[in-house]
């Protein structure tokens, strides 16, 4: 995935996925029934999501740290991000805020823009207390997007994300999984946290072709360092 090009192929390096002909991937869409069950159980359930509530409506209340836990890093005040940075991966790009449409899903990015992320921008800032989710493109119908290569990231990696005020925060990965769709685990993805973490979400599996979609998403999980 380039860098700064919006179009992988022409940076004469091969995508890490093929893109799917005639079809435009809104994975980031599609994977994201946000609502969905965001405080609710894990099952699938009929109908339309709800949103989930404004993260700045209320304050959080801070659990009880267990013990062995992993020491609670110093929060940052709300504030939108710029950029996001992945150096592993090649990721430099700029974000968009994304909302709940009027079906109850999160809007995807443009997909005409390969090198686009988007934040939840009612959900916690990254660096806020609680999850802030960051959703990409894997591909697109023409070509390989920002999140291509999002599976190479493993427990330790470092990325960076550059926010309006000027700050720019370190996040630590924990774990990188893959869910099938229809048992995606709602709660442990986008319930809120004692402390700042932050959730890349793309789409990976295979492509069913019958329904248009990803089989799988592919979900990072990460903690304010």
């Amino acid at each position: 995935m380039a860098v700064h090009s919006s179009d992988s192929s022409t940076d004469g390096r091969t995508p890490a996925r093929q893109p799917r002909r005639g079809l435009t991937m809104l994975c980031a869409g599609a994977l994201l029934l946000l609502a969905v069950r965001l405080l609710g159980d894990d099952t699938p359930q009929a109908g339309a999501p709800s949103p989930p509530p404004d993260a700045r409506s209320a304050p959080r209340a801070a659990a009880p740290a267990s013990p062995g836990a992993r020491p609670v890093a110093q929060h940052l005040p709300r504030s939108s991000p710029v950029r996001l940075l992945i150096p592993k991966i090649s990721v430099d790009a700029p974000f968009t805020d994304l909302a709940v449409g009027a079906d109850g899903q999160l809007q995807a990015p443009p997909p005409h823009n390969t090198n686009l992320v988007g934040w939840y921008a009612k959900g916690a800032s990254p660096g806020e207390t609680g999850t802030a989710v960051i959703a990409g493109h894997v591909d697109t119908a023409t070509s390989a997007a920002v999140f291509a290569e999002l599976s190479r990231l493993k427990k330790g990696d470092v990325f960076r994300v550059r926010r309006a005020d000027g700050r720019a925060p370190v996040f630590v990965v924990d774990s990188v999984e893959t869910f099938d769709k229809d048992r995606f685990p709602s709660r442990r993805v986008y319930a809120d946290t004692a402390d700042a973490q932050v959730r890349l979400i793309t789409c990976a599996g295979d492509y069913d072709r019958t329904v248009k979609d990803y089989t799988e998403n592919l979900v990072v999980f990460a903690h304010l360092r």
